[in-house]
């Protein structure tokens, strides 16, 4: 099955991702079939430069997105429909959450008392 996602390029902390199409099984440093645009998020203006004509074809050749590249897609106005989730929690990872916002409101700190200059 084809997937459209992002290849992760550039140097240490300053991530920049390549658009591409390749196999689902395959490593995302592999080799691709297409190159479909690129993605800095470094940048205010024209962070997300998708080639619209080549994703579209893509899409209606069946490939399928990344949820990610979805909402990208969704957020520039190459596809309609909604965003989808991208991160995935554990029903623990949800657990130790709603413990941690729990314990946030049920203790509040108290005020310290201002504590005068010793002379």
């Amino acid at each position: 099955m084809l997937t459209i996602r992002l290849q992760r390029v550039g140097k240490k902390k300053v991530a920049a991702y390549r658009l591409i199409v390749s196999e689902k099984a395959r490593d995302t440093q592999d080799r691709y079939l297409e190159l479909l645009g690129t993605y800095n998020p470094h940048v205010k203006e024209n962070q997300f430069k998708p080639l619209v004509e080549r994703i579209q074809y893509w899409i209606s050749k069946g490939a399928q997105t990344s949820p990610t590249v979805h909402n990208l897609l969704v957020s520039a106005k190459v596809i309609k429909g909604k965003k989808e989730k991208s991160v995935f929690l554990s029903k623990k990872r949800h657990a130790k959450i709603a413990e941690k916002s729990k314990a946030g409101k049920v203790e509040a700190p108290a005020a310290t008392p201002e504590v005068a200059p010793a002379v």
